[in-house]
Order: C-alpha cells, then structure tokens, then sequence
C-alpha cells in the first residue's frame, strides 16, 4: 500500500480531510512504537509506506507501558484532536494497519498490546470474510 492509499483509507474511516488524517496516523504510530517492543517497531516499520517508516520506529530501550486511555491521550496531544477523534482515528489507523501489511505482522504488533486495547484492534472476523464477526 503506498502513503497516499494508506492515508486515503484513514481519511475515508474517519469521514475527514487527508491533512487531519496523516496528523491521526503519525500520532497513531508514534505512540504505537513508544508502547511496543523496539524490534516489533522496526519490523512494523519495514512494511509501511516509506513516508511513514519514520512514524514508526520506536525508542531506543524500553518501551512504555502506558494504559490504553493514555494511548488515546497521547495521540489526541500529537494530533492536536479531542480524545473521541483520537479514539476514532485510531481505530481507523489500525484497521488499514490490517489491510496494509501481511496478517502475521498485524497479530505480531497487536499480541503486544494489552487486551483493553482489543475494542479497537481485534482482528478476530476480519481475516475470515464476514462482516461483523
């Protein structure tokens, strides 16, 4: 999937403009990097977009082990959204994730996460065709 699609398919989740979209998909990734291991980032990283590799990349060290409402609050800050677009744009920015890169990075990159972030990562349904599984 190239940036443009990536960003596309963000913007169209969350009915909003490509500018609001690519500040909701940084945001989304930054964090997402600071809260999973460093070498599951890098490897993230490799399948996205060049344009957003950078986005991607965590810390070097240890990551944060913050709750799934500080997810939410530390992407709304970088987004410069309030928390229920964040929480939106999040699930927008991680169900392209699941459309965007092969089924076994997504799982690798969501089995990281705790199970309150779940609601909006649960890939279970989405890989066997029917809708609202």
């Amino acid at each position: 999937m190239q940036n443009n699609e990536f960003i596309d398919s963000v913007a169209k989740r969350l009915r909003t403009s490509p500018e609001q979209a690519t500040a909701i998909t940084r945001a989304t990734l930054t964090t997402l990097a600071e809260r999973i291991e460093s070498g599951e980032a890098k490897d993230l990283a490799a399948q996205l977009p060049e344009e957003l590799q950078g986005y991607a990349h965590g810390p070097a060290g240890e990551t944060g082990r913050f709750s799934f409402d500080s997810f939410i609050n530390q992407v709304s800050g970088r987004a410069e959204v309030d928390g229920s677009t964040a929480r939106d744009g999040v699930r927008a920015v991680f169900d392209t994730l699941r459309e965007a890169i092969p089924p076994g990075a997504y799982d690798d990159v969501v089995t990281q996460l705790p199970a309150d972030f779940w609601q909006l990562t649960d890939s279970a349904g989405r890989y066997d065709g029917r809708p609202g599984s």
